[in-house]
């Protein structure tokens, strides 16, 4: 007898601007000349917090930090998408989705300075704290898209995790809960080929990551994370798919890491300079800048101006986190529980006791 096929399906992979910021124009999803500029500017924001914060954080004025540089694109063109009532569940290296959704820089400095305070979103800004522990995100991102779809709301949510992320438990386990009920929610991952020092080829033996969606129920792509533009696209179908009531997708941004892991890492250890030198040429920036040349968008001097707000904008920001006066030892107890409960008084007086000895 013949073999019969029990399922069958392929990824789909989306390129709409290739790196010399040439588009296939029957690709490119209508997005205007305002947007466009929008999100060049997000992304240059970005990228200048992000140099800042290197250099804070060698200087001693802020703790481990995350860079972001190279997955620019990934993060603003997905968040872009989104309408100011939707959600967005971050990682630790997604200050420019953050940026995007109306996140301060202040915050975002404060907090890699050590103060949770960095974290007290601003009431109207729909962005959950950075997720620090690998995919823990996941499950509260689909937990919130249930909550909402309870309500009868048409809100969506995005949650961005990184190519490591995707060998959790919890993202599977995200991944069927929000398959099996619908849940109005993107996965976006960030594939930025290695999980700190273990490269992706050894984290799953699957050709893709977009393909584990399948084995969820749900639709999985692949784009070029560093095409803002493909990256745009394909969250503007999945959000609207969510939105419309039929469940979640997963988006896989093929994008690439340039700086360290974080700054207690060095990647000179498990990577060579010429893959460096390589994905620096496919830089969604310098991609983005040769496009809105070539389209006459912008020319080099409003960069160049752009560059120098940014950095402004990033200097007041350092300036007023600096500002801040310094937490309270006794904070790290005060905002774990709506009410503390007993036994946590009794550790934070315990602690209070040793500084009133003094």
């Amino acid at each position: 007898m013949p073999e019969k096929i029990a399922a069958s399906f392929q990824i789909p992979y989306f390129q709409i601007m290739d790196e010399t910021g040439a588009i296939d124009k029957n690709l490119m999803p209508v997005v205007d000349k305002d947007a466009i500029n929008a999100m060049y500017r997000v992304m240059v924001l970005a990228r200048v917090l992000d140099e800042t914060m290197l250099k804070l954080q060698r200087e001693g004025r802020c703790g481990v930090y995350a860079p972001l540089r190279g997955q620019e694109a990934s993060q603003v063109g997905a968040s872009s998408v989104l309408l100011k009532d939707d959600w967005l569940f971050p990682i630790y290296r997604d200050a420019a989705a953050m940026l995007l959704k109306g996140m301060p820089a202040k915050l975002i400095i404060q907090y890699f300075k050590g103060d949770e305070r960095g974290m007290n979103i601003p009431k109207g800004v729909n962005i959950f704290p950075f997720a620090i522990p690998v995919s823990t995100q996941n499950p509260h991102a689909v937990g919130a898209a249930m909550a909402a779809k309870m309500r009868g709301d048409k809100t969506v949510v995005m949650v961005f995790l990184g190519d490591g992320a995707s060998s959790k438990g919890d993202f599977y386990e995200a991944m069927n809960f929000a398959g099996v009920f619908k849940a109005p929610v993107v996965f976006v991952c960030e594939n930025n080929q290695y999980a700190i020092s273990v490269p992706r080829s050894q984290q799953t033996a699957a050709e893709t990551i977009a393909q584990k969606a399948i084995a969820c129920g749900f639709p999985g792509v692949q784009v070029d994370g560093n095409d803002i533009f493909a990256v745009y696209k394909a969250a503007s179908d999945a959000v609207a798919r969510a939105r419309q009531g039929n469940g979640p997708s997963l988006i896989e941004c093929m994008t690439y890491r340039l700086a360290d892991h974080t700054t207690a890492d060095d990647a000179t250890k498990y990577r060579n300079d010429a893959e460096v030198k390589a994905w620096e040429k496919k830089d969604p920036i310098l991609r983005m800048e040769r496009y809105m040349l070539a389209n006459s968008l912008m020319h080099e001097g409003e960069f160049q101006a752009i560059r120098e707000e940014a950095r402004k904008d990033v200097d007041k920001a350092v300036s007023e986190a600096e500002a801040e006066p310094r937490q309270r030892p006794e904070d790290i107890f005060n905002y774990i529980y709506a009410e503390m409960p007993q036994n946590l008084k009794e550790q934070m007086e315990y602690m209070k006791s040793f500084g009133e000895k003094k």
